[in-house]
């Protein structure tokens, strides 16, 4: 990940999760240099925004997230968890031990290590498979998100392979937030006419039970099945720990 490509991932996430294009103000790219030079990971970053937008998102406030600033907390309690959990990683990946040597994983842990890995590097494969087939007819702004996915999924592989203490509730954040920036990238490109035959397959599909829903229940379920129906159109796999 190269100096620029740092500033412009974390601007885009920040733009995305806000829901309105707004740009960034130089405090704001202060503070996306000092994050920078403390050697933050971009994947740790990016976790600590879409976390930060979490929380905000989830006690509704009447004034909108205007500045970077806001991530600030976040990402650096972040960062901080991110050191901690590199002390005393285990010179092999996947194995921690005791005092007498045994091996052990993290209690709670809901799938093993390995499982875990072989999911990141099974949705690295779909994803590059993904836009293989997309930049056969050009690149576009679906294809290169895809490529920063890609990217950032072998970042998430290579820090869950190497931490002492393993936290998929962590891991599994940071997976959301790439399935986010995916689906939003597929709205960006998806022809008009193709869209509004999957809506009306949707609708269709959901009409004989439309009555018996509450009308927020119908649209949140209509939006489900939209953005299942587009993830299989364009090829896309599940990153969720819980597709695993």
């Amino acid at each position: 990940m190269n100096y620029f490509n740092y500033f412009t991932e974390i601007e885009d996430a920040f733009i995305r999760r806000r829901g309105k294009h707004l740009l960034l103000s130089p405090m704001d790219w202060a503070l996306i240099e000092s994050w920078k030079e403390m050697n933050v990971p971009l994947h740790v970053a990016l976790r600590g925004i879409e976390k930060s937008f979490d929380s905000w998102e989830s006690k509704p406030r009447k004034r909108t997230v205007k500045s970077l600033l806001y991530c600030q907390e976040e990402v650096e309690a972040q960062f901080a968890e991110w050191r901690e959990s590199r002390v005393g990683a285990a010179g092999e990946p996947g194995d921690s031990q005791d005092e007498n040597g045994a091996q052990q994983e993290n209690e709670g842990l809901p799938f093993t290590r390995a499982a875990i890995l072989e999911h990141l590097q099974r949705s690295q494969s779909s994803l590059m498979q993904a836009r293989k087939e997309r930049i056969s007819a050009g690149e576009d702004d679906f294809s290169d998100a895809l490529q920063r996915a890609t990217a950032l999924l072998a970042d998430l592989e290579q820090e869950f392979a190497a931490v002492a203490l393993l936290d998929a509730q962590k891991l599994e954040h940071s997976l959301s937030g790439l399935e986010r920036m995916l689906s939003d990238s597929i709205s960006s490109v998806v022809e008009s006419a193709q869209l509004e035959t999957i809506e009306k397959e949707v609708k269709d599909q959901l009409n004989p039970y439309r009555k018996q829903m509450e009308a927020e229940v119908y649209q949140q379920t209509f939006d489900n099945l939209l953005l299942k129906r587009l993830r299989e159109q364009f090829g896309l796999p599940r990153l969720s720990l819980f597709y695993l």
